[in-house]
């Protein structure tokens, strides 16, 4: 807002929340990210703790330090608005900023899109496809599974080596690890976090929080418990810690989405963990992977629910968290794509139906679920030799168009499915 008018003359703001926001925005915790975002807040810089006490100041003072410079007066239940029967045209997740002067007249206006996995794009953007391309010259450009193979093959190099060498073309290979290392850190304290935080999530459901109740269990049974299946608990541990931070508004990585966010870390964890050969390097090839997975459904499908269904955020973790774990359990590239292909091929359809439009129920059990699947999808491709029926450019496209297909009410709008008879049951 100060590169586009000055600040000192904004006598008000107002910001409206379209379509699948307008629906889901208050469980997800939306109107609490565009108050944090209009004091001047980042995401990653915030600390969760101390946002009840900034929300309730500008609750009891009336107020709110625009970027936190300029004080206005702020009542959210005036100045945030939830359209649920109103849709941006780009995309069901719209988002619209208005500021004012003291006399009420329009002095900026600006329209947003979330596209998923926390990309922001204007309304500047073309209608059919949202991202913004970038033109820096990469050493191995690939969009789609098969170039993303052919280049693993003609260079000699596996897929984690070949991300590194993309990434450069942004920033040296040190900052590029040391960025890795960053995500992982604030994974590994989420899943500590959530193991020792207790009582009742947020909104109104009354979910009790699962993950410290069964960590103490875990760990009071860990010498004595013989049971071939016990690992599996603790990688259900990991991602019920994971996703219960993110339903009570806790620092979480967006991995690919913050509805899918305890996947990746539950597997990653369960690989710290439980095998013997978890170094730095490992972690970064890991994530390096996963992240060369998450492109390919980014540039030729979704990560967002509200496009096209859970299959393009638990999905999309699920195949993503599957090809990172091959790589570092010595996959090829073609059993890493396999692993891939697997994670998302039985997470087809998958519907995306918060009740009450909160990320809890049926989200954190699903986070739990598919990080399993996850890990058996990695265990299958390496048991193969890589070749496949059904490659990971056809199940990606299968996903879009299956998301395409699906009933509006799927696609996080608590409207459909579980968000419905819940209440029933």
């Amino acid at each position: 807002i100060n590169k586009v008018i000055d600040i000192s003359n904004v006598g008000s703001v107002k910001s409206e929340l379209f379509g699948s926001l307008g629906h889901t925005g208050k469980g997800h915790g939306s109107d609490t990210a565009v108050i944090l975002g209009l004091l001047g807040e980042l995401p990653e810089d915030v600390e969760p703790d101390t946002v009840p006490s900034k929300i309730k100041t500008i609750e009891s003072s009336g107020e709110l330090l625009l970027n936190g410079t300029r004080k206005i007066p702020f009542k959210a239940s005036k100045h945030i608005i939830f359209h649920r029967r109103k849709s941006l045209p780009v995309h069901p997740n719209g988002m619209r900023f208005s500021a004012f002067d003291n006399k009420n007249n329009l002095l900026l206006t600006k329209t947003y899109y979330s596209v998923g996995g926390g990309f922001i794009v204007n309304d500047e953007v073309d209608n059919s496809d949202p991202l913004i391309a970038d033109d820096r010259s990469l050493p191995y450009p690939f969009t789609t599974g098969d170039e993303l193979l052919k280049q693993c093959k003609a260079s000699g190099l596996s897929i984690s080596t070949l991300m590194l060498a993309n990434e450069s073309a942004w920033r040296s290979e040190t900052e590029t690890k040391h960025y890795l290392l960053r995500i992982w850190q604030t994974m590994d304290a989420c899943i500590h976090h959530g193991c020792h935080t207790e009582g009742i999530l947020p909104g109104g459901l009354g979910v009790k929080r699962r993950a410290a109740h069964l960590y103490r269990r875990l760990k009071s049974e860990e010498q004595s418990n013989k049971d071939p299946l016990r690992i599996m608990d603790w990688v259900n541990l990991y991602a019920l810690a994971v996703n219960e931070e993110n339903a009570a508004g806790g620092k979480v990585v967006t991995a690919p989405t913050n509805g899918a966010a305890g996947i990746i870390p539950a597997v990653l964890y369960y690989f710290q963990q439980f095998k013997d050969n978890c170094d730095d390097e490992a972690i970064f090839r890991f994530l390096l992977t996963a992240g060369a997975i998450g492109i390919l459904f980014k540039e030729n499908a979704s990560i967002s629910g509200a496009e096209v269904g859970c299959q393009g955020e638990v999905g999309v973790a699920c195949s993503m968290a599957a090809a990172g774990l091959a790589e570092v359990l010595g996959a090829t590239v073609e059993q890493c794509e396999n692993a891939a292909e697997i994670g998302m091929e039985h997470n087809l359809g998958l519907t995306c139906d918060p009740v009450a439009g909160l990320v809890q129920i049926p989200c954190i059990e699903r986070n739990a679920m598919a990080a399993v699947k996850a890990i058996n999808a990695a265990r299958l491709a390496l048991h193969g030799d890589g070749s496949n029926k059904v490659s990971l450019d056809k199940v990606i496209r299968t996903m879009r168009e299956t998301g395409a297909d699906m009933k509006q009410k799927y696609k996080e709008t608590a409207k459909g499915g579980l968000a419905v008879n819940i209440i029933e049951c």
